[in-house]
Formats: structure tokens, C-alpha cells, sequence
């Protein structure tokens, strides 16, 4: 095995390099606190390995992703949500024999209990739908006390069949108590995603019809957001589930996560950016222009990566899904125009591409959630449905691995020892 050598002190320390299927590298410095007294200094984990993953692989100068060695691409071209989240959280594509047993049990457990009804009650019209999602999840631990051990393989699996199942119900019951609409009662006629469009959308009142086309649409967005490797909510689904909790208190705090808008939340504020673009009655030019100035606080959302140095290779399908959406519900989107407008000037532009600044993931999605009626809200909700499989897949890898709980040192840089002085002489 290849290493590394650390001079310090007048001492030369060996470190173990390791290479992963793909090519990776990473210096093992597992050992570095206890040779030396020393830790790294590595601020947002920019450099840092929490661990050896086969989930997920990204190569950020290319833009390349892969699911268990599966290309993006050709993944979301021949398989369904359900296919890729079996993929994930299982190792393997599933067989026609377990993909029907997989989506059987998921559609059959979409009810989530009665008195869920009662908590969505308890919160306020204007809960947003992330808070309401990662306490509903959380509190899913209070009904089914039955499958919270996290080394018993039967109630985890039982429990990744619930949570897959339950989400999209909890979502669609976070916008409806939203906008006073009465709950719907999950389909099982229905496909996942067909399902979760008619919780959303439909109402007692009135048949609903899923659109093929929209429901295709969703599937694949879901699938492009699956998973993404070692980023914030997926380090802290890990993190978290490293003290032995249970696998809903986990996905809760991966949910709370994802909320932040430099993480699941940056797609509302694309929908933002280019709806006061829209209002306010300029080019995309005008905006990108502003967007370059050091004088203007006005900032290009959905371009850049703190992996991808390329083109976000998500981006490239949603682009083409957006079209497909907006054509089958003769939909003529000004939203769309400009960010059409905006990603081939930020793509000539000298300023972004010295950068690196390429659309990414959130830059096309969110014109899909608004062209079928989704409110901005509920954007970072559809992700979370979406990074769900992702979540559970990184979280079980945690646990058949030998695995430390986490606990990141630092370095301190306060007060050096000092006496408490009396009350009276403070």
C-alpha cells in the first residue's frame, strides 16, 4: 500500500494512502492524533473523507454521477423512482420478482395513522412544509415503536418501507392543511408518484387524473435527486445515526438539513430570482449584467457547485423534461424564457466560465414544480421525497459498517485558563 510521509517535529510519519474503485485518493489519517497529538484543520470538510462509501460516485471535473456504478443518464432514461430507490438502499437493480414485491409493500403502506391528522391540526396555516415533514417523520418513532432498533435488519427493513411509503402522504398533508384543503386518502391503484400527485392536487369534489407526461416528469426529478454522495443532509442523516438512534430521528434531521437554502432550499430561490426578473420587466441580460457588477447585491441563483467544476449532469435532463412538461399543458412560461435566456449567457460568458459557474440541479426544477401548480414552499418538501432513498441508503451503509460515532475535534482559540472572579469585583 502506497503512503504518505508527514515531517513534524523532527519526526517523519507514515500514512497509509487509500484508492478507491474509481481512482480516488485520500491520505488515512486516522491514526495522526494519537502519533503526533495533532488533528486536521479542515473548515465545511471540503478535504475530508468521513468515509469509505459504494453508493454513490462523483466526478465534479467531468460531471459525472453514478448510482452503484449506474450513469445518471441511463438511469433516468429506463428506470422508474422505485427501481432507483431499490438500487440504492439494496446494492442492485431489482429483478421483475422484487421490484413487484418492493412496490406492493410501498403502496401499501402510504396511510399514514389518524391522529397525524390531529398534529397537522396543531400547527399553524403557515407551518412551512420542511418544519411540519421533519416532525411528522420524527413522531412517525411515537407509532410504530415496533421497528426502532437500528442493529435488528427485520425493523429496519420494515422501517425503510414505511418511510418511503408515508413521506409523499406527509408532504402532500403539509401543503393541504396549508391551504385549508381536506386530506385525500392515498390510491393504491395508483403509482408513487401518481399517488403523491393526487394527494397534492386533487379534492373530494372532483375526479383527478394523473397526466402521464407530469407524472414522468416527477418520477425523474425524483430519481435525479436520489442521491449526491456525502452532502450536507446525507452527512448528517450519517452523523446523526452514528449515536444509535432511530432511522425516523435520523431522516428527521436530514429533512431540517436539506431545508437550508444553500442546500435543498436553493430551488425556491431560482423560482424567486427569475419571478422578480419577471415582474420587474427586465432581460436575463439586465439581470446578469447586475449579477457581475461589484456595485449591485443581486445574485445569479442555480449556477455553481461546491462539487461540480462542469456542467451539472442533472441539469442537462431537467431541461429537456421542463420542455416536455410545458408542451403537454400548453403552458407559454416567461419563467422558462429567461432562464433559457440566462444559462446561454452565463455559458458565453467570460465571468461565469472562469468560475466554473454552470446551471445546476435547482436551476430547471423549480419551473417543473410551478408550471403544475406546486407553491415555492413545497419545493425543498418534493427534494426531500426525492433524497429520501439516498438517506436510508447512506444510513444503513453506516451501520453494516464498523463505524465510530461522530465527533469532529477542533482547535480552540479562546481564553486560556483564568480564576472566576467574586460577583462583586466583575
Amino acid at each position: 500500500m502506497p503512503t504518505a510521509e508527514l515531517h513534524i517535529d523532527g519526526k517523519v510519519i507514515e500514512l497509509p494512502v487509500i484508492e478507491g474503485s474509481e481512482g480516488e485518493r485520500a491520505i488515512d489519517i486516522q491514526n495522526l492524533r494519537s502519533e503526533t497529538g495533532l488533528i486536521t484543520m479542515d473548515p465545511g470538510y471540503a478535504n475530508t473523507g468521513s468515509c469509505e462509501s459504494s453508493i454513490t460516485f462523483i466526478n465534479g471535473e467531468e460531471g459525472i454521477l453514478q448510482y452503484r456504478g449506474y450513469p445518471i443518464e441511463e438511469l433516468a432514461e429506463n428506470c422508474t423512482f422505485l427501481e432507483v430507490s431499490y438500487l440504492l438502499i439494496h446494492g442492485e437493480l431489482p429483478t421483475e420478482v422484487e421490484l413487484d414485491g418492493f412496490t406492493n409493500s410501498i403502496l401499501h403502506h402510504t396511510m399514514i395513522h389518524e391522529d397525524f391528522r390531529l398534529l397537522f391540526r396543531a400547527l399553524p396555516k403557515d407551518a412551512h412544509p420542511m418544519a411540519a415533514c421533519s416532525a411528522m417523520v420524527s413522531a412517525l418513532a411515537t407509532f410504530y415503536p415496533d421497528s426502532l432498533d437500528p442493529r435488528d435488519p427485520r425493523e429496519v427493513e420494515v422501517s425503510i418501507h414505511r418511510l418511503l411509503a408515508k413521506l409523499p402522504t406527509i408532504a402532500s398533508y403539509a401543503y393541504k392543511h396549508s391551504v385549508g384543503q381536506p386530506f385525500m386518502y392515498p390510491d393504491n391503484n395508483l403509482s408513487y408518484v401518481g399517488n403523491f400527485l393526487r394527494l397534492m392536487f386533487a379534492n373530494p369534489c372532483e375526479e383527478f387524473e394523473v397526466d402521464p407526461v407530469v407524472e414522468k416528469a416527477i418520477d425523474l426529478l425524483l430519481i435525479l435527486h436520489a442521491d449526491h454522495e456525502q452532502n450536507c443532509s446525507a452527512s448528517t442523516v450519517r452523523i446523526v445515526g452514528s449515536s444509535h438512534v432511530n432511522m425516523f430521528a435520523s431522516i428527521s434531521a436530514g429533512i431540517n438539513a436539506l431545508w437550508g437554502p444553500r442546500h435543498g432550499g436553493a430551488n425556491q430561490e431560482v423560482i424567486e430570482m427569475l419571478s422578480a426578473i419577471a415582474d420587474e420587466g427586465i432581460s436575463g441580460k439586465e439581470f446578469v449584467d447586475r449579477a457581475k457588477s461589484r456595485d449591485d447585491t443581486s445574485r445569479l441563483m442555480g449556477f455553481g457547485h461546491r462539487v461540480y467544476k462542469n456542467f451539472d449532469p442533472r441539469a442537462r435532463i431537467i431541461k429537456k423534461a421542463c420542455y416536455d412538461v410545458l408542451d403537454r399543458l400548453g403552458v407559454n412560461s416567461r419563467l422558462l424564457e429567461i432562464a433559457v435566456e440566462i444559462e446561454q449567457l452565463a455559458l458565453s460568458d467570460d465571468y461565469f466560465v472562469e468560475r466554473n459557474l454552470y446551471p445546476n440541479v435547482d436551476f430547471y426544477s423549480g419551473v417543473i414544480y410551478t408550471a403544475i401548480g406546486t407553491p415555492e414552499n413545497m419545493f425543498t418538501a418534493n427534494f426531500a421525497i426525492g433524497r429520501l432513498p439516498g438517506w436510508i441508503a447512506q444510513w444503513r451503509e453506516m451501520h453494516e459498517h464498523k463505524h465510530k460515532i461522530g465527533r469532529p475535534r477542533q482547535v480552540y482559540t479562546g481564553e486560556t485558563r483564568r480564576k472566576v472572579p467574586q460577583l462583586s469585583d466583575r
